[in-house]
């Protein structure tokens, strides 16, 4: 069974950082894709930043150059560093798997991000 757990959302003053984590279990993490999107209350959502299985990095335009990806094989996780955080940036946060080729694809269960003074 497919677990995707995502930790380190919470409360943050414009300006600061925080550090996303997701914890995988159930696939053969070092082959899928892996991809952070977020959803603000009233928008659909989007994809903010994803990894290839071969270390390839995209992000959307509005967080370049204040988020990065990045993934540890070895402990099954990924990760989202956010930095010069902005009141839009306030949404859940969802950490999602995808392995291409098959067309698998999993969900976590979301984490609160929220950029306030």
């Amino acid at each position: 069974q497919v677990q995707l757990v995502e930790s380190g959302g919470g409360l943050v003053q414009p300006g600061g950082s925080l550090r996303l984590s997701c914890a995988a279990s159930g696939i053969a993490f070092r082959l899928y894709t892996m991809r952070w999107y977020r959803q603000a209350p009233g928008k659909e959502r989007e994809l903010v930043a994803a990894v290839t299985s071969g270390g390839s990095r995209n992000y959307a335009d509005s967080v370049k150059g204040r988020f990065t990806i990045s993934r540890d094989n070895a402990e099954n996780t990924v990760y989202l560093q956010m930095n010069s955080l902005k009141p839009e940036d306030t949404a859940v946060y969802y950490c999602n798997s995808l392995r291409v080729i098959l067309g698998l694809e999993s969900w976590g269960q979301g984490t609160q991000v929220t950029v306030s003074s």
